[in-house]
């Protein structure tokens, strides 16, 4: 019974160590690798044409703002209270769509880029699973800068990914 219990504790310290002998564990700069895709380059161009469209626009409602409202400055001692109270009523309803449409303008930002950027993300994972798979890797950490990756002295798959994903 004891040379048993002995053999059995063997054979599990043994399937223990053939398992974790064949855990390969490799690492990939995420960050790097999405920076240095071409598509990358293009969504950061059509961000850039989207944020400079929505600035534009903000800059002529703040302008029109302005004006107006030193407009209505100089009148306002020679205009009536009636007047005066609707001008102030123009100008803070003014403000209030100038502050929706900022707010607005950054909501759909962030979701253009989501949009943008996640089939970009699929690819680059595409790419990471196919050479984790053809390099019989178990499991690939991200080594981005603050992703919780201390040491990283594996396998750099980045050089592999960006050959597979053609440059």
């Amino acid at each position: 019974m004891k040379h048993l219990k002995s053999l059995v504790i063997a054979v599990i310290l043994f399937v223990g160590t053939q398992v974790s002998a064949q855990t390969k564990v490799a690492h990939i700069d995420l960050q790097a690798l999405m920076t240095t895709m071409p598509d990358m380059k293009t969504a950061q161009d059509q961000m850039k044409k989207i944020q400079e469209s929505y600035d534009k626009d903000f800059k002529a409602m703040a302008t029109e703002y302005q004006t107006k409202l030193q407009k209505y400055e100089q009148e306002s001692a020679t205009a009536g209270d009636a007047l005066n109270e609707t001008r102030s009523k123009e100008m803070q309803d003014m403000g209030a769509r100038i502050q929706k449409f900022q707010q607005d303008a950054q909501k759909e930002l962030g979701q253009k880029e989501m949009d943008l950027i996640k089939p970009i993300m699929e690819k680059a994972q595409a790419a990471i699973k196919k050479v984790a798979k053809a390099k019989g890797i178990t499991y690939v950490l991200d080594a981005t800068t603050g992703s919780g990756v201390i040491v990283a002295d594996g396998e750099d798959l980045l050089p592999a990914v960006k050959k597979e994903l053609g440059f």
